[in-house]
């Protein structure tokens, strides 16, 4: 199984679009995985309409539209592992610890907000946040991740955009 992660896409603003190689592999995808911070509605309908189904969070910066509509935060099951999802994961000190305390029946947490890509793992558990493919901020790139699941394996990647 191949999910598409992305978060922090921050549209629309200007002239802003997703990189054409995102939407490749968005639609290519098992799954999509959106950390918030779409901003409006019309985005999430936008990532729908690529095909997979679309799991996601809201995010601070999203409408009230989308506030409602999805949760601050969830886990979801992709191919036999459990996934949770957050905006805002707090302070980078002691992250993977608390993420770990307030996820406890998931394998891995998928976050955004920083715009800054992240993969950290201690004893089986994983957290990562795919910066932003949009606003990169103070990250070098703009970025998104690719998660593979095998075997009951997570495997996290990013992808330079």
């Amino acid at each position: 199984m191949r999910i598409a992660i992305v978060s922090d896409t921050h549209m629309p603003r200007g002239e802003r679009a997703l990189p054409a190689r995102c939407v490749e592999l968005l639609a290519g995808a098992d799954a999509i995985l959106h950390a918030g911070d779409f901003m409006t509605v019309a985005v999430l309908r936008e990532l729908e309409a690529l095909g997979p189904p679309v799991h996601a969070v809201h995010g601070n910066g999203d409408e009230p539209g989308l506030r409602q509509m999805l949760p601050e935060a969830r886990v979801i099951e992709l191919g036999g592992r459990r996934i949770g999802m957050v905006h805002d994961s707090g302070q980078r000190s002691g992250r993977l610890r608390r993420l770990r305390r307030r996820f406890p029946d998931a394998d891995a947490v998928v976050f955004g907000h920083s715009h800054i890509p992240f993969h950290e793992e201690a004893e089986g558990f994983q957290i990562f946040n795919p910066g932003s493919p949009t606003e990169r901020r103070s990250a070098p790139d703009h970025t998104m991740g690719l998660l593979h699941v095998e075997d009951g394996r997570l495997s996290f990647g990013l992808v330079l955009l």
